[in-house]
């Protein structure tokens, strides 16, 4: 399909869902309102992705009257525009969280990240979720040798614990992931895929039908207090209760501007070829499982249900045409599957990311009866939903030491206004890298030709 230019705008950019591969393949969500008129409930969610309807279904699933306000429509935003890929864990090593957080809470603290897919797959299969959800692994192959041998540590730390990982070779990467780009790598069985907004849009529908108030395309537009319960403002309406759980992550505007601060939004971009000839898609992903490869910019990348490859990357954040937007994520996949030469390119989407500055994802208290859970760095999918189930305990009245996650106090981040730009110039000096490590490989390589 031959694309034409389009320019992504900022406000383009949170909306090209609308050109997405998820979007034209989701099931159906529920159809749902806008809030209209002032109502009561003992729990306010502001966000309708994976964090506020694992929230919601776990509250109202234990009796509590619990209403969700989604700014547009469910699966618009992060939870409908990712890769679907899930992980267990985060960024850092199960060892580097139990130095950071001391073995009691840092141990804990490993076993509640490592518990993502089986909660997912288990949400999935008891509230009968159709998402194209496959439990076949994860793959990470490295692109040198410095990166396996830090991936071959990151193996050990989980072995120990329990995990079903696996050292990879280079053949065995190869034959894995049908590339020969790799050095080696693991694979962590206990990772899968979704259909992203096929999976938010499932939830949306099991908490509904257990009794959530769920409205669309109501923003909250004002929050006070008073007395011991908060006030949510709507377009339309307006919401009071003595609980409110913020699940906003990357698109936490300035409702509560503190929060804001402790995090940067980053662009992410995805595009999607045309469905792979059934004899070359025998050899790409044979087994399954989707991949994250260890550039400083890393690539994600996976097959869908109908055989399109999806590859992700790092976006941009300058108003450019969709051609030079996706030109990294073409050459990635000239670089890694150079078997797949012409193939079209049918779909082209992108969102935000919330970054943190330490990459971990972060539990607050705002203030009394404001709670939040934000900052998955791109581990979105099983770590979101860990932190609404989280969530749902603490606004049940479970004490913070019994959470499996530490509870933190907010940390802006200084200078916050001017963190897009270091961003920016992040972003190009890691791309810079990685480019500099592709010549460096093309040079070892011609030296050692025979």
């Amino acid at each position: 399909m031959a694309i034409s230019p389009y320019r992504l705008s900022s406000r383009q950019y949170l909306m090209t869902a609308m050109r997405s591969l998820w979007s034209a393949t989701a099931a159906p969500g529920p159809s749902l309102e806008q809030l209209a008129g002032d109502v009561r409930a003992q729990v306010t969610i502001i966000g309708a992705g994976y964090t506020g309807l694992s929230a919601a279904l776990y509250l109202a699933g234990a009796g509590s009257d619990v209403v969700v306000l989604e700014a547009v429509d469910v699966g618009d935003r992060a939870s409908g525009l990712n890769g679907g890929q899930v992980i267990p864990g985060v960024k850092h090593d199960p060892d580097t969280l139990e130095e950071t957080f001391g073995p009691t809470t840092g141990g804990r603290l490993v076993d509640t990240v490592a518990s993502g897919p089986d909660l997912v797959f288990e949400l999935i299969r008891k509230y009968d979720i159709a998402c194209a959800a496959t439990r076949t692994g994860w793959i990470q192959p490295a692109t040198s040798g410095s990166a396996l041998e830090a991936i071959a540590g990151r193996v050990e730390q989980w072995r120990r614990r329990g995990a079903d990982v696996e050292l990879l070779s280079g053949p065995e990467t190869a034959r894995l992931t049908g590339s020969q780009r790799y050095s080696g790598g693991w694979i962590d069985r206990r990772g899968g895929t979704v259909q992203p907004l096929s999976y938010v849009r499932g939830l949306a529908r099991a908490a509904a039908n257990l009794g959530a108030r769920i409205f669309s395309r109501s923003p909250a537009t004002g929050l006070e207090r008073t007395g011991s319960e908060w006030r949510i403002r709507t377009p339309r309406g307006s919401v009071t209760s003595s609980t409110v759980i913020l699940a906003t992550d990357a698109y936490t505007d300035r409702l509560v501007d503190p929060l804001r601060r402790t995090l940067i939004p980053v662009p992410s971009f995805q595009v999607a070829t045309e469905p792979i000839p059934e004899k070359l898609r025998q050899t790409i992903l044979p087994g399954g499982q989707s991949a994250s490869d260890t550039w400083h910019l890393l690539r994600y990348f996976r097959l869908d249900a109908t055989g399109r490859l999806i590859m992700g990357s790092r976006g941009t954040f300058a108003d450019v045409p969709l051609t030079v937007a996706a030109r990294h994520h073409y050459r990635a996949v000239r670089e890694i599957y150079p078997q797949l030469a012409g193939i079209q390119y049918e779909y082209h989407w992108g969102g935000l990311v919330g970054m943190t500055r330490d990459h971990l994802p972060h539990l607050h208290e705002v203030a009394p009866g404001l709670l939040t859970g934000l900052g998955y760095n791109g581990r979105g999918v099983a770590m979101a939903t860990v932190m609404g189930r989280i969530l749902a305990h603490w606004a049940r009245g479970a004490p913070a030491a019994e959470l499996g996650f530490p509870v933190t106090s907010l940390a802006p981040i200084p200078l916050h206004r001017f963190n897009q730009i270091g961003a920016r110039l992040a972003i190009q000096g890691l791309r810079a890298l990685d480019g500099l490590a592709r010549v460096r490989d093309r040079f070892l390589a011609v030296g050692s030709a025979p």
